[in-house]
């Protein structure tokens, strides 16, 4: 028999192993998730690889071409290949540099450079959109954990409800309809419970996957936390602070150099280019008057000859001429939604903040005496069962409701740290 059960754990064991199990991390504060992500997440060390590559191509950029090794036989005599038969031939050794017009390289060294500094803004950007979002998903979870603790509540309070109206129906003082009034309203309870619970599976999966987690893992949050709104700045003084500490508007007027450092080089274009090269030839045999023959040296001078500027180098100058025009459209356009954002932020957490101080301190206060009131009432046989539960729902709704609030005020506090680009924007 203890045989047989070793089996059956062994074998169960295995079996788990290969399904794998729910594993549950420690309560997960919003500052270890974000921490999490920051260390983690894919898409942000992607970013960052990117930043890194970019940054090695200036100085590449600005270096000059590679010089040339040549190694000739000159004017070998193809009857007999003999080095020493004609006084013409000879075995040259040559190297050779291209040298672009003066201010080339510079240009385009600069203009990597600034293509490197967006793509360092660009990583910035990440990261400030990878925290907005695990700050959302966080408050969102914060939220339907809170939700389904209400529904919890609730249940245990519709279940004395049912056992009250059973009690009064039993003994002759109540009606079967509360009974069932009270029945299907803790089973619409329970409906909210599973759809709440669905929903806190996404929102969970969504978190899981910016903090690079197995998927098998269950996240638990705090069950409680400070519930404290801040004020925050006018939008008068978070859209100056947005212009110098968005990464976005960084990354667009970095972008917009690189594209003039790029007209300016394909202006650059019109000038030619240059080779110098130099060579040593080597001859072997005689003079006719018996002197070994002497070794030659030759120099070389080329430059590039730009006939076809009207097709070529003008049109280049347009193209970029264009792409510094929709550069500069791009900055315009990215800043409207910048301060888009900081607007709709900022209204979002006053209409958020408002909600829940409302809730908080006038709304849920009163619903809770009204219910408690209807209770010793309805005791009594003084208030109608359907007005009692009907008190309970509205007080359900609003607690929920303060929560959601509350949630919304801190998603919408991390929109607006976003769009600034700080955290600095509390008074």
């Amino acid at each position: 028999m203890k045989k047989i059960s070793c089996i059956a754990f062994t074998l169960g064991i295995l079996i788990l192993s290969r399904v794998g199990i729910a594993e549950e991390v420690g309560l997960l504060s919003l500052e270890a998730a974000v921490e999490m992500a920051l260390r983690d997440n894919p898409g942000l060390a992607e970013m960052d690889a990117r930043a890194r590559a970019m940054a090695a191509i200036p100085s590449q950029a600005g270096s000059l071409p590679d010089p040339s090794l040549s190694l000739n036989a000159l004017n070998l005599p193809t009857d007999s290949f003999d080095l020493d038969q004609e006084a013409m031939t000879q075995l040259q050794v040559g190297i050779s540099q291209a040298l672009p017009f003066p201010g080339k390289l510079g240009l385009k060294q600069e203009a990597a450079g600034y293509d490197a500094t967006a793509a360092e803004a660009d990583v910035g950007e990440t990261r400030l959109r990878l925290v907005r979002d695990v700050k959302t998903l966080w408050w969102t979870l914060f939220y339907l954990d809170r939700a389904l603790e209400i529904v919890k509540q609730n249940q245990d309070l519709l279940s004395q409800f049912v056992a009250i109206a059973q009690t009064k129906f039993t003994v002759g003082e109540g009606l079967q309809q509360d009974v069932l009034l009270a029945q299907v309203e803790h089973s619409k309870m329970l409906d909210r419970e599973i759809r709440l619970t669905g929903m806190r599976r996404v929102e969970q999966a969504r978190l899981i996957a910016l903090l690079n987690l197995s998927e098998q893992r269950i996240i638990s949050l705090p069950g409680s936390t400070e519930q404290v709104l801040p004020q925050v700045l006018p939008q008068t003084s978070l859209s100056p602070l947005a212009e110098t500490s968005r990464p976005l508007l960084a990354s667009l007027r970095s972008g917009i150099e690189a594209a003039r450092s790029r007209r300016d080089l394909a202006k650059r274009d019109y000038y030619p280019d240059f080779k110098v090269g130099a060579a040593y030839g080597f001859r072997q045999g005689n003079n006719p008057d018996g002197g070994s023959r002497a070794d030659f040296a030759s120099l070389r001078f080329s430059m590039s000859l730009p006939l076809y500027a009207s097709s070529k180098q003008a049109k280049a100058v347009d193209q970029r001429n264009s792409e510094l025009l929709r550069k500069t459209h791009a900055l315009r356009d990215g800043w409207l939604r910048v301060r888009e954002e900081i607007a709709r932020a900022v209204a979002d957490f006053q209409r958020s903040r408002d909600q829940a101080m409302l809730f908080k301190t006038g709304i849920i206060p009163q619903a809770n005496q009204s219910v408690a009131s209807m209770l010793a009432g309805y005791q009594v046989d003084k208030i109608d069962f359907l007005n009692l539960v009907s008190a309970q729902i509205t007080l359900f709704n609003h607690q929920t409701r303060y929560w959601k609030s509350f949630s919304e005020a801190h998603q919408a506090l991390a929109r607006l740290e976003a769009a600034v680009g700080s955290e600095m924007i509390h008074e």
